[in-house]
């Protein structure tokens, strides 16, 4: 195995990239880049690592992307540096053992919002500005695995995750609005796989299904797993991640990441 880790750009302290990959591999394989959650105020240690791994384990390359948060996640900071690592991934394809067109990203909650980001708001002009403009589309992913993402800024808005993007607690529709990604939805983005509990009280299962609504007006196909009971922050959902948290360990939901290499495989 590869295990390495770059610094994507040194405007951007805080960003880097943790590789797993199988360097003795006979072809290219898809890559998952892992975006951990934590409302843009921290970085989950259990959505981070054991996702990558557990990619990496099931035959494809996988990394782990550490972004900015607090206040450093303002102006676009966290999509502007997912946009970075997929670049770099494409133009060290290569080296890394990639498949070019089979680029996913994979995030929970906050994690879930950036890593829908990826593919959603990648050219906006903010993010191109600072990624670039030349072989556009080179930092929009093939596919995002989205698990209980924050998604939007409207009555069942993860508020915090806004605010930190914001810089503001107080922020206005409008600016909310920037970060509500059903509401930026085209018919060109990439397909997803998402994931929810119903009764998730830390992100509001509306999240998904507004982003599922968004999907269908504009023709896009998805695969979506709402399964009925489960706390948020579930992870991997077995006792890899459950740091001794009875609830946070589930079977049923725990199929959620072997189904999820099954749609990565069928893309």
């Amino acid at each position: 195995m590869l295990y390495k880790k770059i610094d994507l750009d040194e405007r951007y302290p805080d960003a880097n990239l943790t590789f797993y990959v199988h360097d003795d591999a006979e072809n290219d394989l898809p890559m998952i880049v892992v975006c951990p959650g934590g409302g843009y105020r921290f970085l989950s240690g259990r959505e981070a690592a054991p996702i990558a791994e557990y990619y990496y384990n099931a035959g494809f390359n996988s990394c782990v992307l550490r972004y900015s948060i607090g206040k450093r996640a303002v102006n676009y900071a966290p999509m502007i540096e997912v946009g970075m690592a997929i670049k770099y991934i494409r133009k060290h394809a290569e080296e890394l053992k990639v498949k070019s067109d089979a680029i996913f990203t994979c995030g929970f909650s906050a994690g879930g919002h950036l890593a829908a980001s990826a593919g959603i708001l990648w050219d906006k002009p903010e993010v191109l500005a600072v990624v670039g403009e030349d072989d556009l589309g080179i930092s929009c992913p093939n596919g995002m695995i989205l698990s209980y993402p924050a998604i939007t800024s409207g009555s069942e808005t993860h508020r915090g995750s806004i605010a930190n993007l914001c810089g503001n607690v107080d922020y206005t529709v409008e600016e909310g609005e920037r970060f509500s990604l059903d509401l930026h939805v085209k018919p060109t983005t990439p397909p997803m796989f998402i994931w929810h509990t119903y009764t998730d009280r830390g992100v509001h299962i509306h999240n998904a299904t507004s982003l599922m609504e968004a999907y269908i007006q504009n023709g896009i196909p998805f695969e979506a797993h709402i399964f009925p009971k489960g706390p948020h922050g579930m992870s991997l959902a077995n006792e890899v991640t459950w740091e001794g948290n009875p609830d946070m360990v589930d079977p049923h939901v725990a199929k959620w990441i072997d189904l999820s290499v099954e749609w990565v495989n069928a893309q």
